[in-house]
C-alpha cells in the first residue's frame, strides 16, 4: 500500500470529521454530525446523529474477510482508535470467503464480505441468525501494465475474452476496435486473478455474467462466484493487493483491482463499456450513479454490477460486514455496533478520502437500523 497516500488521507479525515457537525446540512451522502466532548487532536468523541459516546467503548473486537474495503476499514479503525482509545478493532483480510467461514465458525466478532451468503450456507452459521451492514461502495478497475498505451477502453465482450484466454495478444483485433486510433503492442496478455475465495472475484464475474454470459447472448462461460474455475494459464494473486502486484510487475498484464489498491499502486486503468453503450471510467461519482437505482432487498442485499444509465460504471461493487444478532458477551456487542456507527456516520466523510463512496443516505439509514439488530 502507499502509506503517504494513506496517512494524507487521515489528516484529511481527522479535519473533515471535526467539520461535519457544521458541514453536514450541506451533504446529501450522508447526516453524520458530532459534538460534546473532543480529544486533544480536535476529534469528537461523541456523534450526535448516531447518540454514540465512542470514548466508553472498551474491549477488543476482531474481524477477518474482504480485501476490496480493507483500505477503508483500516483508516477507519485508525481514526476512531483516537477517540475510543480503550477500544481494540482488528480487521485481518484474506477475502469474503475467509471471512464467511470464519464468522460461521465463530472465530472472529464480524466478517467482511462483497458476496452474499449461499442459502444453503446460512443453516451453517454456529452463531444463529446475522445482519448484513452495508458499509462503502467502490468501483472494481481493470488496471493493466502498458507503458506505451496511456488510454485504453474495453468492452464486457472483450474483457471476457481475456479472461477465457481466447484473446492473448493486446493488438488483438477485438482490443483495436475497442480503442480506434491508438497504437496496440503485440505484447502478450497476463490475465491475473485471484488467488482466494474473493467477493472482488464474486461481482466481476457477476458483471460478465450479466453483460456477456451465455443467458444474454454472449461467449462468457466461466459463471459467476467467489470461486471459478479460470484457465490455467491466467496467474493468481492473493486478495486485491496480490492482484495489483502482478498488474504492477508484469508488462502486458492485467487485473481486476479496487480503485483504492489500484490508486495506491499507481496502476493505470481503462474505460469499461456500460450497458448503454458508454465508455466509462472507475469514478466514484460514476459508481454513485450505478447505486441510483439499485433494488435492495429486505436484508439489504444488492448488486451493482451492469447498471442501467449513461454515466454509471459498469463494475461497480457493494460490501457489507456481517455479524450475529445474538451476542453471548453484551460488551461486545456494544464494542461491534460502536464501530458499525462510526463506520456508518463518521466514516462516510472519511471514505471519498481513500477512494470509496459513501452510502446512498437512504441505504445508510437501513443499514443503521440493522446495526441495532445486534444485541447483548
Amino acid at each position: 500500500m502507499n502509506i503517504p497516500r494513506k496517512r494524507l488521507g487521515a489528516v484529511v479525515s481527522v479535519l473533515a470529521i471535526s467539520l461535519i457537525g457544521a458541514a453536514c446540512s450541506s451533504s446529501s451522502t450522508t447526516t453524520a454530525g458530532t459534538t460534546a466532548g473532543t480529544t486533544a487532536a480536535g476529534n469528537t468523541t461523541t456523534s450526535a446523529a448516531a447518540g454514540m459516546d465512542y470514548s466508553k467503548l472498551d474491549g477488543k473486537i476482531v474481524g477477518s474477510g474482504a480485501t476490496f474495503p480493507k483500505s477503508f476499514y483500516d483508516e477507519a479503525i485508525a481514526n476512531l482508535a483516537g477517540i475510543a482509545p480503550k477500544l481494540t478493532v482488528e480487521y485481518g483480510g484474506g477475502g469474503s470467503g475467509k471471512g464467511r467461514s470464519d464468522l460461521q465458525e465463530q472465530v472472529v466478532d464480524f466478517a467482511g464480505t462483497d458476496g452474499v451468503v449461499k442459502p444453503e450456507d446460512i443453516a451453517k452459521f454456529k452463531g444463529g441468525d446475522f445482519v448484513y451492514v452495508p458499509t462503502v461502495i467502490a468501483p472494481i478497475t481493470l488496471s493493466y501494465n502498458l507503458p506505451s498505451v496511456k488510454t485504453l477502453q474495453l468492452s464486457p465482450a472483450t474483457i471476457a475474452g481475456i479472461y477465457q484466454l481466447k484473446i492473448t495478444k493486446w493488438n488483438d483485433a477485438a482490443i483495436a476496435a475497442d480503442n480506434p486510433g491508438v497504437t496496440l503492442p503485440a505484447t502478450t496478455i497476463v490475465a491475473a486473478r485471484r488467488a482466494d475465495g474473493s467477493g472482488t472475484t464474486d461481482n466481476f464475474t457477476k458483471f460478465l455474467k450479466a453483460s456477456v454470459g451465455t443467458d444474454a447472448g454472449g461467449t462468457w462461460a466461466l459463471g459467476s462466484g467467489s470461486t471459478v474455475e479460470w484457465p490455467a494459464g491466467t496467474q493468481a494473486g492473493d486478495g486485491n493487493t496480490g492482484v495489483a502486484q502482478i498488474v504492477s510487475t508484469t508488462e502486458g498484464a492485467i487485473g481486476y483491482v479496487d480503485l483504492s489498491d489500484a490508486k495506491a499502486n499507481k496502476l493505470s486503468f481503462a474505460a469499461i463499456k456500460n450497458k448503454a453503450g458508454k465508455f466509462v471510467m472507475p469514478t466514484l461519482e460514476a459508481t454513485s450513479a450505478a447505486a441510483e437505482g439499485a433494488t435492495i432487498k429486505d436484508d439489504l442485499t444488492f448488486f451493482l454490477g451492469w447498471a442501467d444509465g449513461d454515466a454509471s460504471y459498469p463494475i461497480a461493487a457493494q460490501t457489507w460486514i456481517i455479524a450475529y444478532t445474538k451476542q453471548a458477551d453484551p460488551v461486545k456487542a456494544a464494542n461491534i455496533r460502536g464501530f458499525l456507527t462510526y463506520l456508518l456516520n463518521e466514516g462516510q466523510t472519511l471514505a471519498p478520502t481513500i477512494d470509496y463512496a459513501p452510502l446512498p443516505e437512504t441505504l445508510r439509514m437501513k443499514a443503521i437500523a440493522n446495526i441495532a439488530k445486534i444485541g447483548g
